[in-house]
């Protein structure tokens, strides 16, 4: 049976390996990966802004507050801008290198502006909303700047530029040959808002939002969802294959976006109205619940263990378990495999019914820098209930789950240490 199992998964592993591979899929994760530094800085503004409130004396800070409040505007309330020029920038880089990335951002971030609708400011100037260039517009930015890089390397392969005598210095060369593509993607993206404007919908952003990202959050931003991909993301590890490369550009968007309505409405001072998010899921599934499993290495009866044990148990702490994953290991190891792939999902199932039963706050969405330690990696949702959640999990939990089916691979171990020693002898 295991061997059966294992060849299905050798055949399917050139596919999953190209997935993983994918330009339009690496350059999504390189674009959310890019946008943490706005991300962390807005999170943190939304989070002194709500600590400031608790404090009297602090909460009458009015400038602090409008600046905290500007801050936060300027980076998750233009998450979308950013996602815009990263998306574009990233994918023109995966599919040709040789082509210039800073002018397919630039196009794409124009078309980006020319879809967003204007609206009229009290004094009767124009201004732009800011509803679309946040968590809203995501998935709007996502098309556009995949859209305009892959029409910017087409006018580009298709030689439709002007072109400069040698001899021109290179930024001037770049600028003239981006011309053309950023006027005729520029004229496209015009006729497309124009046809959107004389739909319902008033503009693209609507439509994408109404047709795709709120049917999307419906369907992946629930906890089902979450515990379907934990488990896929974990048998896709367990077979050697990189899970999180497969699955995580797919929900990154949806729930970076539901993490950014979270810090929305907490700013606001309304409850979030979020249970799951990216949050949610790096904070409970936090170094895959491999902490535990060290913790256990450390008391094991095989010196292989408890060797592996003490290599990886300051990692451990730290959320990085490379050193367990590879030095037991847990790829292709039947011993272990259930753990390894149900842990995580469990882990999120005792969150959500916690979460859901008022017992542990709401994530505010912050997302936290990896590297942390454990407890600190949590304490930036703003919340004791959500550290002390953490610790539970990996502490206590954890190690229980993983006991019976390590007990069980260390005594095996530890006897066959004491044959082999025997033998020596």
């Amino acid at each position: 049976m295991k061997e059966k199992i294992t060849n299905l998964f050798d055949k399917m592993n050139p596919w999953f390996d190209k997935l993983g591979s994918n330009p339009y899929l690496q350059a999504i994760s390189g674009a959310m990966m890019a946008t943490l530094g706005p991300l962390f800085i807005g999170s943190m503004s939304v989070l002194f802004v709500v600590l400031m409130g608790m404090v009297p004396a602090l909460a009458k800070l009015d400038k602090l507050t409008d600046l905290l409040t500007k801050v936060n505007t300027m980076t998750l309330g233009a998450l979308a801008i950013y996602i815009a020029v990263l998306i574009s920038y990233h994918l023109v880089r995966k599919l040709d290198e040789n082509e210039d990335p800073i002018s397919a951002s630039v196009i794409s971030l124009l078309s980006f502006l020319i879809i967003t609708p204007l609206g009229k400011m009290a004094d009767d100037s124009m201004g732009i909303p800011t509803n679309w260039l946040g968590a809203q517009g995501v998935f709007s930015a996502l098309i556009v700047g995949i859209v305009s890089a892959r029409l910017y390397l087409a006018i580009k392969h298709r030689g439709w530029t002007i072109k400069m005598p040698a001899g021109v210095p290179p930024m001037v060369t770049k600028t003239f040959e981006a011309l053309i593509p950023t006027i005729l993607i520029g004229i496209l993206f015009a006729i497309i808002d124009f046809l959107f404007s004389l739909t319902s919908f008033g503009n693209m952003h609507q439509f994408v939002y109404s047709i795709i990202q709120e049917p999307l959050k419906g369907i992946g931003g629930s906890i089902i969802a979450m515990i379907l991909l934990s488990l896929l993301q974990q048998i896709l590890w367990f077979f050697g294959i990189h899970g999180t490369n497969v699955i995580m550009p797919l929900v990154t968007p949806l729930w970076l976006a539901m993490d950014v309505e979270n810090l929305n409405a907490v700013q606001a001072g309304l409850t979030p109205p979020n249970i799951v998010g990216l949050a949610f899921f790096n904070v409970i599934t936090w170094s895959g619940m491999g902490l535990g499993l060290v913790l256990l290495m450390l008391r094991a009866k095989s010196k292989q263990y408890r060797q592996v044990g003490k290599i990886s148990i300051v990692p451990a702490v730290f959320g990085i378990t490379e050193p367990v994953i590879f030095g037991t290991p847990l790829v292709l190891n039947f011993d272990l495999a259930f753990p390894f792939i149900t842990n995580n999902t469990i882990a999120l199932i005792i969150a959500y019914v916690l979460t859901k039963l008022g017992i542990v706050a709401k994530f505010i969405g912050v997302q936290a820098i990896f590297g942390l330690p454990i407890g600190f990696h949590a304490a930036v949702e703003g919340s004791i209930s959500i550290i002390l959640l953490q610790l539970f999990i990996q502490l206590i939990l954890s190690p229980i789950l993983w006991y019976p089916w390590f007990k069980r691979l260390d005594l095996r171990t530890f006897k066959e240490e004491q044959v082999a020693e025997g033998v020596n002898d």
